[in-house]
Formats: C-alpha cells, sequence, structure tokens
C-alpha cells in the first residue's frame, strides 16, 4: 500500500509518520510543500492515502488539486477547527485535528481499510470546498473576533481593528487601542471571512482596514508603507505584487 505525509513542517511529519507505522502501516514518501508535492506527482504513481495538511510553507494544499488531478484517498490534518471542515469530512476518509490522537489517527485509518475493502475510491470535492472558502456575493461576513484572555473571553467589533498579522506561526490582532491579542485561526480563513471592502491583505504577513491607514509612503522596490496610528512592532509594507489591487481597494 502506497502512503504519503504531506506536512511542511519535518518534525510534524515524522512524528505522524511514528504514529502510522505504529498502526502497522508503512510511509512512501514525505513532501513538505505545494511545489513540492505537485513535481513529485506528475513524476510518480499516485498513492492509495494521503495524510495532508491544509496549510503548507508556500500555500493552501488545495493549490495542489488544481494543478494536479488525484484519485487518492484523504485524511487531511490541521490546527486549525473551522467550518470548511465539515466539507472535508463528509468529501474525505476524515480529518484530524493537531495535536493528533492516537485513538482518532487508529479510527481514520479503520475507515480508509474499510472503503479499500469495499473497492470504493475516496473523492475530494474541490468545488464544493472553494464555495465554503470563496467568499459569496451575498455572504455574511464577520462583524467581530471573539478572543480568550485567561479564562474569559472578550468580543472585539471590527471598527475596533488597526491590523491583523502573523508572527512566529500566530495570527494576531492589534487593536486601535494598541493592544495585541492572539487569534485561534490563521491569516487565510480570516481574510476570507472579513468584507473585502474594508479589508485588504497586503501581504503574506498583514490584513489591514481601509478605516486604519494613517499614511501611506513610497517604498523601496515599488512597494508602498503603511503608517498606523499605534502598531509600531514593525514595518507594515504592502508586497510589490499587491500594490496595483491595493491601489484599486483605495480608490
Amino acid at each position: 500500500m502506497n502512503i504519503i505525509i504531506i506536512e511542511d513542517e519535518k518534525p510534524a511529519a515524522r512524528l505522524l509518520q511514528r504514529k502510522v507505522e505504529k498502526l502497522g502501516l508503512a510511509i512512501t514518501c514525505m513532501l513538505h510543500s505545494v511545489e513540492e508535492a505537485v513535481e513529485w506527482f506528475q513524476n510518480n504513481t499516485h498513492p492509495d492515502l494521503i495524510f495532508l495538511d491544509i496549510q503548507l510553507s508556500d500555500g493552501l494544499s488545495f493549490e495542489i488539486f488544481e494543478t494536479i488531478s488525484i484519485n487518492s484517498a484523504i485524511i487531511f490534518t490541521t490546527a486549525y477547527d473551522e467550518y470548511a471542515l465539515r466539507a472535508f469530512k463528509l468529501n474525505s476518509i476524515d480529518y484530524l485535528l493537531k495535536p493528533i490522537d492516537e485513538d482518532e489517527l487508529e479510527t481514520a485509518i479503520s475507515k480508509f481499510k474499510k472503503q479499500v475493502q469495499k473497492n470504493t475510491t475516496a473523492s475530494l470535492d474541490l468545488e464544493l470546498i472553494k464555495k465554503m472558502l470563496v467568499p459569496q456575493s451575498e455572504k455574511e461576513y464577520k462583524k467581530r473576533f471573539s478572543v480568550k484572555i485567561g479564562q474569559q473571553l472578550k468580543v472585539i467589533p471590527i471598527e475596533e481593528i488597526e491590523c491583523i498579522y502573523s508572527e512566529n506561526k500566530g495570527t494576531y490582532l492589534h487593536t486601535k487601542e494598541n493592544r495585541n491579542y492572539l487569534l485561534d485561526t490563521s491569516l487565510e480563513v480570516i481574510e476570507n471571512e472579513l468584507n473585502p471592502k474594508d479589508f485588504f491583505r497586503i501581504s503574506r504577513k498583514y490584513i489591514i482596514p481601509l478605516t486604519a491607514i494613517k499614511e501611506i509612503q513610497v517604498y523601496t522596490n515599488s512597494r508602498l508603507k503603511i503608517i498606523l496610528p499605534t502598531y509600531k512592532e514593525d514595518e507594515v509594507i504592502v508586497a510589490r505584487e499587491r500594490v496595483s489591487d491595493f491601489k484599486d481597494w483605495i480608490g
């Protein structure tokens, strides 16, 4: 049986490999990025089963399926328990929330073995997932965030947001009161939950609201620098490839 792991964090990939092998299965190959996975699928026989992380170092793993047609069975592994996981559960073998529980892993593999015995092929309904992830014209966008502070939850309306940024694999919300709050989701997910008329992802690191822009300065390499009222932890730069769209966004 041909089984591969696609996971950008190598220690996590090795840990998953040990857990899978403990259940009597062997891992054929481990891949760590969208680019590496696409190249591998183009030059190798597709596996029977893929353990697939959703967020890879160079993008979302869905980009693999937009380039390569894959009919392998899939068990998703993710650190984010978002609404789209319902679609994953319906259209794949299973999904496992990190840190991966060994009992849940064994259950997922049992599902896969039963499906193999029935000679059925697990398929990924990419269009359904896209509908879950891509903003629709009548979508109701996020109006507030809830953040955990100790044992309490604090509600922050989007009007109080100065920027949302990623740092050291964490996602943070910075408010106009000059406070930072850790969020339990990713910039990719948040980007799809916010109204694109009001928020713009200027780079891989930052999402900013139009109302928080204090000043826009010309920066090196055809980029732009955004000055925000209170956020001073790092330079807020519009990536060169997003400058044109950013200018259209601000009107």
